[in-house]
């Protein structure tokens, strides 16, 4: 049997890694090497990218916006191996140092309960993206592989029967295997001025903010089923999520 670690050990990345290995509730556990999730990808040195090839790779979605892409742009874009997709994800949880402006109760939490709410088109988008996408690794990220990536991370896993703590611990793996990212994205965010009180918070992984987003989900909206229903995924479209991880 082929054995997989969940973190891809990449020059110019510090958190892609794999959906894989998770326990369901039906005693199987996720498939390995095809769904990935990530943080920005413009650092990657030409062995990360042939490393991300041979582990499969075929479709990359960049949830990132027009403005973060122009600033450090995605090396699959016109790749000839890969299909490239842009979706920009619920734009309120871009780097943190766009949120300067944000008021002492800034909550993470809080900021996925509105995004689940608001941003549905744009989440229809990626998960429809991920069902619709050719054999092969699907890759998708945004800048730190926290936020954006987390949400649609924890749908894809409580729609493929993952329980819900294992959820929460996929969330809160940022913390503790992204240190030299995190670092970086606060030095940059308090260069541009950044109140360190709020870079703290946002770039945190508190277990608490992703069990807040999946109880909204859950009393707000019915639970993850009915909510992928509401985004308009069919249950044809549900199943070929779940095959994913199958």
């Amino acid at each position: 049997m082929l054995s997989y670690e969940r973190l891809i050990t990449l020059e110019g990345a510090h958190n892609v890694r794999d959906l894989g290995g998770y326990q369901t509730s039906n005693c199987g556990l996720t498939r390995w090497r095809s769904i990935l999730r990530g943080d920005a990808l413009h650092r990657l040195s030409e062995a990360d990218i042939e490393t991300l090839l041979n582990n499969g790779l075929g479709t990359v979605i960049d949830l990132r916006n027009a403005h973060e892409i122009a600033a450090e742009a995605n090396p699959f874009t016109g790749h000839a191996r890969v299909r490239y997709h842009n979706t920009p994800l619920f734009s309120a949880l871009a780097p943190v140092e766009m949120m300067a402006n944000a008021v002492a109760s800034f909550d993470m939490g809080d900021r996925y309960c509105q995004a689940i709410d608001n941003c549905q088109p744009a989440i229809a988008k990626v998960l429809k993206t991920i069902a619709d996408a050719p054999d092969g690794a699907v890759l998708f990220h945004c800048s730190a592989g926290k936020d954006r990536t987390g949400v649609i991370s924890a749908l894809l896993l409580a729609n493929a029967d993952v329980d819900e703590a294992t959820i929460v611990e996929d969330y809160a793996l940022t913390a503790t295997i992204s240190g030299p990212l995190i670092a970086r994205l606060r030095d940059r965010a308090l260069d541009r001025g950044t109140p360190a009180a709020l870079v703290d918070i946002v770039l945190a992984s508190e277990p608490r903010s992703m069990r807040q987003a999946l109880d909204h989900i859950r009393y707000r909206h019915g639970g993850v089923g009915a909510y992928l229903s509401l985004l308009g995924l069919d249950e044809t479209e549900r199943e070929k999520l779940r095959n994913r991880l199958a």
